[in-house]
C-alpha cells in the first residue's frame, strides 16, 4: 500500500515556552517538510507565530483547562476538527488535552498517540487514574529510558505500544562554530564578565528542585575565587526563591563572583562563553536538554546522577555525574573541571560534540514520523 503523507493534529495546553512546546513546533516543522499537514490546537501563546512560520496551522482552544465540562466540550470541538481536516493521528502532549483528544479519537476512529514528558505526581489513586490517560495511546512515546521505566513501574501499559524517543538537540543551532561575535560581546557587557576568570554557567528557571541553592553552596566550598558564575533563568512564580538565592550569594561571600541573569535568546553564545555548564537538579529530569545543548557546543557538563542525564552524559568523558543534593561532591567536580589540563579539555570538547550527535533533532523527528507511518 502506498504511504500517504499524514495529517497530524498535536494538542497541548498552550504555546508559551518550554521543552514540550519546543518539541511540538519541531515536530510540526518535520511533518510539513515531509509533505504532510500539521495542525496544533492549544490555548495559544508567544510561540504561535513561530509555529505558523514553519507552515503549521494553529487552532485556539481552552485546552489548558482541567474543568471536566470544558474538557468534554473540547473533545467535541476536536472531533469536528478531525472530521473537517481529515486528520489521521491526534498526538497529545499533556494530560488535560489528552483526555479530550482520546474522547475525540474514539468518536472519529482517528489514531491516538501520546508523549509522556515527565513523571507527574502520583499522590493518590485518583491522580494516578488522571495521569493514566497518557498511557492509552495506540503508541506511547517516552522521552527517555528513565521515563519508560517510570511508566512501566506505575501504570498498566502494553510494552509493544511503548516507544523511547529521546528529545533532540538542533545541531545546526547548537554549533560551536556558528556563534555571533556581536552577541557574545553584548552578553559579556550585560553580565559584566571579567576577562580573567572562567565562566561557570547554570541554566534553568528558578525552582528549588532545579538545585540553584546546592550550586551556590558548592561554589562557596571551593577554596579560591578564581571563577565567575552566572545563574541563568527566569524566576516567574518563584520570585521568593530567587531572593533567597540572592541572600545566599551575599552570606556566602560570593558577591562579585556570582550573578543572576534573566533568560537570554543568545543561549548558544552563553554556552560558548562558558568554561563549563552545570545542571544539577535535586529531582530527576525527565530528559534534560541543557546537558545536551552544552555538549553540542563542546562544553563539559556537570549533572546529577539520576534521570535523563544518566543517558546523555558519558561520565568522565563528556562531563561528570554527581550525587543529587551533594554539596561536597559538586564542589569537587567543579574544581576538577576548572583545573583540567588544556589537552584533556580539548578531548572532552571533541567527545562531547560527538556524543550530542546521538541525540540530534533530526533523529528525534525521524523516529516520530516513523511512528506516524507505522500507525498508518
Amino acid at each position: 500500500m502506498n504511504y500517504k503523507p499524514p495529517i497530524i493534529l498535536q494538542v497541548l495546553p498552550e504555546l508559551r515556552s518550554g521543552g514540550v512546546e519546543r518539541g511540538t513546533v519541531e515536530i510540526a516543522r518535520a511533518i510539513v517538510q515531509a509533505g504532510g499537514k500539521s495542525l496544533v490546537a492549544s490555548k495559544g501563546g508567544s510561540m504561535v507565530t513561530q509555529l505558523q512560520k514553519v507552515g503549521a496551522i494553529h487552532i485556539t482552544m481552552p485546552l489548558a483547562s482541567k474543568n471536566p465540562v470544558i474538557m468534554w466540550i473540547n473533545s467535541l470541538r476536536l472531533a469536528n476538527i478531525i472530521r473537517q481536516h481529515k486528520v489521521d493521528i491526534i498526538h497529545a502532549r499533556s494530560r488535560a488535552p489528552a483526555w479530550s483528544a482520546w474522547l475525540a479519537a474514539k468518536k472519529t476512529g482517528c489514531r491516538f498517540v501520546t508523549t509522556f514528558h515527565g513523571t507527574y505526581g502520583i499522590q493518590n489513586e485518583w491522580k494516578q487514574k488522571y495521569n493514566s490517560i497518557m498511557t492509552r495511546g495506540d503508541r506511547v512515546i517516552a522521552v527517555s529510558h528513565f521515563i519508560a521505566r517510570h511508566i512501566q513501574d506505575n501504570y498498566e501499559v502494553n510494552p509493544e505500544k511503548l516507544r523511547i524517543i529521546h528529545r533532540g538537540v538542533d545541531l545546526q543551532l547548537f554549533n560551536p562554530n556558528g556563534n555571533s561575535a556581536s552577541h557574545m560581546i553584548e552578553l559579556t557587557k550585560e553580565w559584566r564578565l571579567p576577562e580573567d576568570l572562567p565562566l561557570i554557567l547554570f541554566p534553568g528557571r528558578f525552582a528549588r528542585w532545579k538545585g540553584q541553592e546546592v550550586f551556590v553552596k558548592a561554589l562557596a566550598k571551593i577554596p579560591h575565587r578564581n571563577f565567575f558564575a552566572v545563574l541563568l533563568g527566569d524566576d516567574k512564580g518563584h520570585e521568593a526563591y530567587r531572593q533567597e538565592i540572592e541572600q545566599l550569594i551575599t552570606s556566602s561571600g560570593l558577591e562579585g563572583h556570582v550573578r543572576i541573569a534573566k533568560h537570554t535568546h543568545y543561549i548558544t553564545e552563553a554556552y560558548k562563553l562558558s568554561k563549563l555548564v552545570v545542571a544539577t537538579s535535586i529531582e530527576p529530569e525527565a530528559f534534560g536538554r541543557v546537558v545536551l545543548e552544552a555538549q553540542a557546543m563542546g562544553r563539559p557538563v556537570i549533572a546529577t546522577n539520576h534521570g535523563g542525564p544518566q543517558e546523555t552524559v558519558i561520565d568522565k568523558e563528556t562531563g561528570l555525574l554527581v550525587a543529587p543534593n551533594d554539596v561536597e561532591a559538586l564542589a569537587a567536580a567543579i574544581e576538577n573541571v576548572l583545573t583540567m589540563p588544556e589537552d584533556l579539555q580539548k578531548q572532552v570538547e571533541r567527545d562531547a560534540i560527538e556524543n550530542a550527535k546521538n541525540f540530534s533533532l533530526d533523529k528525534m523527528c525521524e523516529k516520530t514520523l516513523m511512528i506516524y507511518k507505522e500507525l498508518l
